[in-house]
């Protein structure tokens, strides 16, 4: 075992692609500090840089009432929940400001997938912020949210694509890929995309010129050739594209929703995300999830295949709801990568360095929190 991991991990540390089967095998192996070992050494020759970068932006969840039913999910709820909501234009706008103001650039805004908002109801909302904030790109509407778009207004997914485009959609986040295995998506979903929907909603946005990233959501019912089968899916989907920017896992958080399901801890993170790494040879970035794991493993997790330190995250609702919360200031996210041995600098969505400003004072009611 020890020489056949061995050869698989020199293989893919000269850049050499490694199969399948040999992804499998690299799941069997145990030895953290191998694995880590390797991973930083891909991720050194990806990005001899003298940095590791970070963004600022703010996950807006316009609406939580879902038509789909997701077993790990505790945030979604129906049409006559008394909770369910779809968020004010004017709520939005403030958001949206205090991002501004803490210098971001870009709004992460996602929801469920709402029964009867129509296409038209998007795009006027897509309008209205770019005509407002022209300078904030808009990463709105995961893979699923789009299919559902493209099945509740019956048209074709790339009209779908090339309306939201056109109307001021920047990019596209990778939510909702959890493991693009059928059989897994089947057994914790109902009437939520597919795998092939999935991959399919992110092929069109790449050919009309997008750009996203793309996730796993690991820890549940999967096995490890599961796991292998998802990154696979992505590898040969990027081959064909070369749209995705960055990849980014995190492990299931049971909370209430799947109580009984064993949580996966630092080390089954680390070692995904190592092999991740040392898989994924054609997708150049790999975030750090410290929303799942908390400031110090996310620190660590740049040196097992991580290059970005992920967002500032200055809301998240989704992840809280499932019972974790983890929060790092600026300076927080800043200081764990000078202390890693990296000089931190701000990008955007698309990996390019941007220019840090000071953020603008809030007043005290209007510090974002997460909720």
């Amino acid at each position: 075992m020890s020489t056949t991991i061995d050869t698989i991990l020199a293989k893919a540390v000269r850049g050499e692609r490694i199969t399948q089967a040999e992804g499998v095998e690299l799941f069997g192996c145990r030895d953290l500090h191998k694995l880590g070992r390797a991973a930083h050494a891909v991720t050194m020759r990806l990005h001899p840089e003298p940095y590791r970068t970070f963004n600022i932006d703010r996950n807006v969840n316009y609406t939580n009432v879902c038509a789909a039913v997701c077993d790990f999910c505790a945030f979604y709820r129906k049409t006559g929940d008394t909770d369910a909501y779809v968020l004010p234009r004017e709520e939005l706008y403030k958001k949206i400001e205090e991002t501004i103001a803490l210098g971001g650039d870009q709004i992460l805004m996602q929801g469920g997938m709402h029964p009867s908002l129509k296409l038209e109801w998007y795009e006027e909302l897509l309008r209205d912020l770019r005509a407002r904030y022209p300078q904030v790109n808009l990463h709105a509407f995961s893979p699923p949210e789009i299919w559902h778009f493209h099945k509740l207004n019956k048209l074709p997914l790339r009209e779908v694509l090339q309306r939201l485009k056109d109307a001021g959609l920047g990019s596209l986040p990778g939510g909702g890929g959890e493991i693009l295995v059928d059989r897994v998506r089947k057994e914790l979903t109902k009437n939520k995309a597919l795998t092939e929907d999935w991959l399919e909603v992110s092929r069109v946005w790449h050919q009309l010129g997008g750009r996203s990233t793309c996730t796993m959501m690991f820890g549940h019912i999967e096995t490890d050739a599961e796991r292998i089968e998802h990154l696979t899916r992505l590898r040969d989907l990027q081959d064909e594209t070369g749209g995705f920017t960055a990849f980014i896992c995190w492990t299931m958080q049971p909370g209430h929703k799947m109580a009984d399901a064993p949580e996966s801890g630092a080390f089954e993170y680390l070692r995904t995300q190592a092999i991740a790494r040392l898989y994924l040879d054609n997708i150049p970035n790999i975030q750090s999830s410290w929303v799942t794991q908390g400031g110090k493993i996310g620190q660590v997790a740049l040196f097992f295949g991580a290059n970005d330190m992920g967002s500032l995250m200055i809301e998240e609702n989704v992840v809280a709801s499932a019972g974790t919360v983890h929060y790092l200031t600026l300076e927080e996210i800043k200081r764990s990568i000078r202390e890693a041995g990296w000089e931190p600098r701000q990008r955007n969505v698309f990996y390019q360095l941007v220019e840090e400003r000071t953020p603008k004072p809030l007043p005290e009611t209007a510090l974002p929190v997460l909720a």
